[in-house]
């Protein structure tokens, strides 16, 4: 088939697909309330301002990562474990298994649970969620991976928004959600 009549035969399945197919349900609208941290990595001291609110944790972190490279921020994970809050990371498959300097496997043998996504081609949620049952809760996300190369060789973004429950309710059901249909790092590890 020529190319031009390749793009028509696509552009015609498109047009018999039925629209939801392309219309997911659009997302609840939150009241801005709270405060906004933003910042840019190599520029801004990313994983400080990550540090900051990891280290301000008093009852629970909550993880899903795609890369997880990061010994300072695993030390924290751990170090926050070590104080009494609950934590639990999820991580993407697919990166944890290639286990290049992967530090989850670390923040295993600390004791910190963890499970891995296998639903998804790419698991590509970037967040941390600290204290997000409690009303001083935290959302750290953006592009950034938890790596050194998001911390000083890529241009990345990160958002730290505080004091919005109902974004903290959101971000931590929609973990939750994600945690449902995750497996066991153990059980991952041995499939593998």
């Amino acid at each position: 088939m020529s190319r031009p009549g390749a793009a028509l035969a696509v552009l015609l399945l498109l047009l018999c697909l039925p629209a939801a197919a392309f219309d997911p349900q659009p997302g609840a609208p939150h009241a801005a309330q709270g405060t906004v941290e933003v910042l840019f990595s190599p520029h801004d001291d990313a994983e400080a301002a990550m540090l900051r609110v990891l280290r301000g944790a008093r009852h629970s972190v909550h993880v899903q990562a795609f890369l997880f490279t990061s010994r300072t921020l695993a030390a924290a994970l751990i170090e926050a474990r070590a104080r009494g809050v609950q934590v639990e990371v999820l991580a993407d498959r697919e990166q944890t298994m290639r286990g290049e300097n992967s530090q989850i496997p670390l923040l295993v043998e600390a004791g910190i649970p963890v499970a891995l996504e296998v639903r998804y081609a790419a698991a590509h949620n970037k967040i941390m969620l600290v204290d997000a049952a409690q009303a001083g809760g935290a959302v750290i996300t953006g592009s950034y991976n938890f790596t050194y190369s998001a911390r000083m060789r890529n241009a990345e973004n990160v958002v730290i928004l505080r004091g919005n429950q109902p974004v903290l309710r959101a971000y931590l059901d929609n973990w939750n959600r994600h945690r449902a249909e995750a497996q066991p790092y153990a059980e991952a590890q041995s499939a593998n």
